[in-house]
């Protein structure tokens, strides 16, 4: 056992090593990506000023806006000013061919080179004596459309991006270390676990702990996307990033560095927007057929109008261009990648982490949901239902003061539920004294001078007193009574609260065709009580963790798309048999090897948005693909010219100008999935 801790630690430095060389890796791409849209956008502002002049010298627009301008050497001023937006504002393009036919095929940029070079090559040699017409003006505004379209693309994947570098900057660079009665500051990447910190009203905790004194209020909206600030007191977990209130905290790292919580989130992010997903790769496969149509049509259009038609080698050239210009696939390699980029960021956001790309498009095929009961469809916690007092004269109030301050001494989840309770209505509760807790009977104490035992119903048949026939209501309720000196004075009836949510949220799935159904370990009584409560379509009682599975296999032979909804831990096998496991839990159990998805949270309303963002970001992926094929399918025979004859005709600018339109409306609809989490 000793060995395997030590491999499993071995192992964890290895892969810290690994995120930190991520991390810096995250950083340069960053970096690059920002040095690539200003060197974008400076040959853009360079190549517009100097597209101006030879616009003006062109004979085409002239005689089309009606001016004049004519001096020696025009043409040649011309050429050169051309030839320079050519080379400074093509070389991208042009670098982009060799990168592509090393890489082994046409593509995007492969198709914009042949199009700028082909116009340049015949435009120049027109200039110096070549019969036909000079395309310099289609040339230059071409170069600067496709500089323009690249600048705005890469300006949304940027913006994609800027969610992940929000978490990143959540966390702050220092930390207050306690030593004794002295505090220093530290940086937070010096923190260890079991160290302890100091955390001032309005600062932001600086690593994953637990509360060692202290209560306030914590913001945690920026990394689990619950909007109402969280109260912690002593014994709490916090998570590094969120934002502490009023109250100081005295924490207990638990966990730092690379290993915290945010780390996580943010390795979970970077790997999800670098995996590949099913509906990505049929958009490179798209992308790549597309380029050998546009390379094919170019020159099939070329050759039928210079075959059957007179109307010149220059005007088969401009329908030759214009293809090219209208079929690259610049829309096309867009349409996934920026929906999977804003899609992957706003989940983290949102509490919603995504570790399998296909999995989480798979979402919007789940027909059936399996989901655990303790702790996701109920609070995971005892609340009190009913407080019945039995004796005349004594207050509800006066006899849930008595029965809090005893049960103030106990561990017990429903001593728990009672001093809650007690909290909520803000009672004062008296002092105790002779406390103790017998096994199989319940709790004594004495208070205020009287002797009172809190007994479960099997101790009241032992004594043959009788139940009093109002005492069980439901199914789903624990009852405890409370007797003074051996005559039973009251009782409390608890239950594990059904969640607020878990209703709209098991709602909102029946109604877009979900079937919902619980596994738990509850007996038969409890389960049938909440999953009537909660109108299931099914429920599963008294399930061993391994059975899990079973039941997964059951309803996936009966024909269904399962998701499982489990801790990651204990329900693994389960998760990892569903065709989308889906992991709850807050806090720092982030970790669940086989889930697809973790939540940070375990509420059932996290998984039906869940469910609903995966349906709602393949609909946005397939919009973009349909949008940018079909709009090929269209605008290829337009720009062959097949309907020349009715007078409509595109040229290269116009092309140009309509596959970058086609691009931007891919990113502006992509940017429209941010409603869908709203």
């Amino acid at each position: 056992m000793k060995d395997d801790k030590v491999k499993i630690e071995e192992h964890g430095h290895h892969k810290h090593h690994d995120m930190e060389h991520d991390h810096s890796d995250h950083h340069h791409e960053g970096h690059d990506h920002n040095a690539m849209i200003n060197d974008f956008k400076k040959r853009l502002w360079i190549c517009l000023v100097l597209t101006v002049p030879v616009l003006l010298f062109s004979p085409m627009l002239q005689d089309l806006l009606g001016f004049s301008i004519s001096f020696m050497g025009m043409t040649y001023v011309s050429v050169a000013l051309a030839t320079i937006i050519y080379v400074y504002g093509g070389w991208p393009f042009l670098k982009g061919l060799v990168s592509d036919l090393k890489a082994g095929g046409p593509g995007m940029m492969t198709l914009i080179a042949i199009a700028i070079s082909v116009a340049w090559v015949y435009s120049t040699a027109v200039s110096f004596g070549l019969s036909g017409k000079v395309f310099y003006w289609e040339l230059v505004t071409l170069i600067d459309i496709m500089l323009l379209g690249h600048w705005l693309e890469m300006k949304s994947v940027m913006g994609a991006s800027k969610a992940l570098e929000k978490l990143a900057q959540l966390m702050p660079a220092s930390a207050h270390l306690m030593e004794g009665n002295e505090t220093k500051e530290v940086k937070i990447n010096d923190l260890k676990k079991g160290d302890l910190i100091l955390i001032k009203p309005g600062e932001k905790i600086p690593a994953d702990g637990r509360i060692k004194e202290g209560h306030t209020e914590l913001n945690e909206s920026a990394l689990t996307g619950e909007s109402k600030a969280v109260e912690k007191t002593t014994g709490d977990k916090v998570i590094g990033g969120s934002i502490n209130g009023d109250g100081a905290l005295k924490v207990e790292v638990t966990t730092a560095g690379e290993d915290s919580y945010l780390k996580k989130v943010i390795k979970l992010v970077e790997e999800a927007q670098k995996t590949k997903s099913k509906t990505q790769n049929l958009a490179d496969k798209a992308a790549g057929w597309l380029a050998y149509i546009a390379l094919a049509s170019g020159v099939m259009t070329l050759v039928a109008w210079l075959t059957l038609s007179n109307l010149g080698f220059d005007f088969a050239l401009e329908r030759m261009v214009t293809v090219m210009i209208i079929t690259c696939p610049h829309a096309l390699g867009l349409a996934v990648p920026l929906v999977v980029a804003i899609s992957t960021a706003l989940s983290a956001k949102n509490g919603l982490l995504i570790r399998n790309r296909t999995a989480f498009e798979n979402s919007r095929k789940i027909d059936a949901i399996v989901f655990d009961k303790t702790g996701t469809l109920t609070e995971g916690n005892f609340g009190v239902n009913r407080v019945e007092v039995l004796k005349d004269g004594m207050s509800e109030s006066d006899f849930l003061k008595i029965v809090a301050a005893i049960e103030g001494s106990s561990e017990h989840p429903i001593a728990k539920g009672i001093v809650k309770e007690a909290k909520a209505r803000e009672l004062e509760l008296p002092s105790v004294s002779d406390f103790k807790a017998e096994k199989g009977k319940g709790v004594m104490a004495r208070v205020n001078g009287g002797s009172y035992a809190i007994v479960s119903p099997g101790y009241l048949e032992g004594e043959n007193i009788d139940i009093p026939k109002n005492a069980f209501n439901e199914d789903v309720e624990t009852v405890v009574f409370v007797l003074k000196d051996k005559e039973l004075i009251g009782f409390v009836s608890l239950a594990d609260q059904i969640r607020e949510e878990s209703r709209a949220a098991i709602e909102q799935l029946k109604e877009v065709g979900i079937k919902v159904y619980m596994a738990t370990g509850d007996n038969e009584q409890t389960a049938k009580a909440v999953a009537g409560k909660l109108s299931l379509d099914g429920y599963y009682s008294e399930v061993l963790p391994h059975e899990k599975s079973e039941i997964i296999e059951k309803l996936q032979s009966e024909g269904h798309f399962v998701a499982m909804t489990g801790d990651g831990v204990n329900d693994a096998p389960a998760l990892a048999k569903a065709e989308v496991g889906i992991a709850v839990g807050s806090g720092t159990d982030v970790a669940a090897e086989t889930a697809d998805i973790i939540l940070t949270e375990s509420s059932p309303k996290d998984i039906s948005r869940l469910i609903l963002f995966g349906r709602a970001t393949y609909k946005k992926m397939v919009q973009n693909l349909v949008w940018a094929t079909g709009y090929n399918v269209v605008a290829i025979p337009l720009a062959a010219g097949v309907l020349y004859q009715q007078g409509i005709m595109i040229s290269p600018a116009i092309g140009a100008a309509l596959m970058s339109l086609s691009t931007i409306i891919c990113a502006v609809n992509a940017q429209l999935l941010r409603r869908s989490l709203k």
